[in-house]
């Protein structure tokens, strides 16, 4: 294997000032975090960029794969590298574009960066003696200086040359764990999920919560939950996954309210219950997958109502979304055929057939006044069970049967 190490390029982390430092910490810890399962990783953090050791073919193979889904990276490169010899580099240049042959005519050039002044060739002389042995070995190459399909970059640092080709775009934003920590409003369909994702694109780290009304919801939609909050770990951090039981609270709602109110208040439940959570595990705000218009619920004058029940920050990332766009974000990042699992969540149960796009708060409190709800929010918090995933591998005990 020629590449010795993998180049990361921060991206939006590199405008930081004073504080740059503990967004590329975060970077790094989210890295080896990401990739637990090959640890341990040699990873050299610099100012602008960081580098990742790589030791094997199956653990570059890892790298390469899974590292572009981790937010606060912008690009990766495989990095090779060999001794200050143009022989040895031209060779070692031949082998890196070798990919690059037969994929049909391609725009190329040669960057040189000189760290080493000392080597006896300046830049635009090494650029000349590379580019006239390697452009007529690749006919399908054509020089081309600006925005060329194929750049081979030279590094002439210290210690050795090191050489690259390949940039493989990155999940862009910022590491997550470096803007706080809010909860995840997690329906198991197709717009929460996305809403987590995106949260977590700005450096929010993520809990999520899911209502779960057996026997009305079946173990089936929950499971597909888990999977949905096992899907978002995949961008560099766990989330924590708050499981409600809220089959009490939104039977008393269906049984206290009008028809017509009742998906207003019973999102008001919810929001109630996830503020409850929010404020125990200590997140700052509380993430929900909304799109104004979309459904009844999510109206304006519906918002209003719902937000009614919290002074807490209520961060709705989908808002002015298309459903055509946030399907396609779903797609992309692999959560839409978890998401549309024919299993109903209870925001799909006791649904009215003539639901209030435009409730009066005034009547929702009303209806809800002849109702004690306290205790019930109070204990379908302290009954909620509480999954961590990604879900740790358990070994598997090659004795047990000896037992």
């Amino acid at each position: 294997m020629i590449f010795k190490e993998i180049l990361v390029r921060y991206g939006e982390l590199s405008t930081k000032g004073r504080n740059k430092k503990d967004f590329i910490s975060r970077l790094r810890d989210n890295v080896r975090y990401s990739f637990n399962d090959i640890a341990p990783l040699k990873i050299r953090a610099e100012r602008d960029r960081m580098f990742i050791e790589i030791e094997n073919k199956e653990k570059f193979a890892v790298l390469m794969e899974r590292l572009p889904n981790v937010f606060g990276i912008q690009s990766i490169s495989p990095v090779a590298s060999c001794e200050k010899d143009l022989d040895v580099m031209k060779a070692l240049a031949m082998d890196i574009l070798e990919d690059y042959r037969d994929r049909g005519d391609l725009t190329f050039k040669v960057e040189v960066h000189r760290t080493d002044k000392t080597f006896p060739l300046d830049t635009h002389e090494l650029q000349r003696e590379m580019g006239a042995t390697l452009l007529p070995n690749f006919p399908n190459f054509k020089v081309k200086v600006k925005n060329p399909d194929v750049a081979l970059r030279i590094e002439v640092r210290e210690d050795a040359i090191y050489m690259m080709a390949q940039v493989i775009q990155g999940a862009g934003g910022m590491p997550i764990g470096s803007n706080g920590r809010t909860l995840l409003m997690l329906s198991g369909g197709i717009d929460s999920p996305v809403a987590g994702y995106l949260m977590m694109k700005r450096g929010v780290r993520l809990d999520a919560i899911h209502f779960f009304s057996p026997p009305y919801t079946s173990d089936n939609a929950l499971q597909k939950v888990k999977e949905l909050a096992n899907e978002l770990t995949k961008f560099g951090a766990n989330v924590r996954l708050h499981v409600i039981p809220f089959t009490e609270l939104q039977v008393a709602v269906k049984d206290a309210v009008p028809d017509n109110m009742s998906m207003t208040s019973t999102r008001r439940m919810m929001m109630k219950v996830a503020d409850k959570v929010r404020e125990e595990i200590g997140a700052l705000g509380i993430v929900t997958g909304e799109s104004l218009g979309q459904v009844a619920s999510q109206t304006l004058e519906s918002l209003t109502a719902i937000n009614d029940v919290t002074n807490t920050p209520i961060l709705r990332p989908l808002i002015s979304a298309d459903k055509n766009d946030i399907i396609k974000i779903a797609k992309d990042i692999g959560t839409y055929e978890t998401s549309i699992q024919p299993f109903e969540d209870c925001c799909t149960i006791f649904t009215p057939s003539s639901p209030k796009t435009k409730p009066k708060l005034e009547k929702v409190l009303h209806f809800e006044s002849f109702t004690e709800f306290d205790d019930l929010i109070e204990r379908a918090v302290k009954n909620r069970e509480v999954h961590v995933f990604p879900q740790k591998q358990v070994k598997e005990d090659k004795f047990a049967d000896l037992l």
